[in-house]
């Protein structure tokens, strides 16, 4: 029992750090202003969304979620040139979730959460976005939404890790 415990806490581990260092090279590669949205392509993969602007600019989401705890969004200029890296996990983003943002708005300024959870006594739902693990905890910021996907507020939690 406690050797499969140990090699389950070990394996997810190991896919946290293959997947920062997998990152750490590949976001090296990116230039913005110079790199073209066909090379973006080619080092970071396809998107898991598009987001189109006004302007004509595209938002490529990529996040790394539930591992991993960052989710990046890539500009992409009306030029199909990068315009620039953000890493959407920011206390100033977690900061601009309103009460009454709609499950789009969040999910256009945080990325793809990690989990979503229906609570059928509360009547919402629950997307989580993991944001640190240290000191053996795992803490999660959490938007509530109620059953018309409006957001009432917003909470944070931890849990042990493993």
């Amino acid at each position: 029992m406690f050797t499969k415990f140990f090699a389950s806490i070990l394996v997810a581990g190991l896919a946290a750090v293959v997947l920062v260092a997998c990152d750490s090279e590949k976001l090296s590669q990116l230039k913005p202003g110079v790199t073209s949205a066909r090379e973006v392509r080619e080092i970071m993969g396809q998107p898991n969304l598009e987001w189109k602007n006004a302007d004509g600019t595209r938002i490529w989401e990529y996040p790394r979620m539930p591992e991993g705890i960052v989710n990046y969004m890539l500009v992409i200029g009306s030029d199909d040139v990068l315009r620039e890296v953000r890493q959407a996990l920011t206390e100033e983003n977690f900061a601009r979730i309103k009460a009454g943002m709609t499950r789009d708005e969040v999910h256009r300024l945080l990325g793809r959460p990690a989990h979503q959870q229906y609570f059928s006594l509360k009547q919402e739902t629950v997307w989580d976005w993991k944001t640190k693990v240290d000191a053996g905890m795992v803490w999660y910021f959490n938007v509530h939404f109620n059953e018309d996907g409006v957001v009432t507020k917003t909470s944070t939690n931890f849990v042990p890790k493993g």
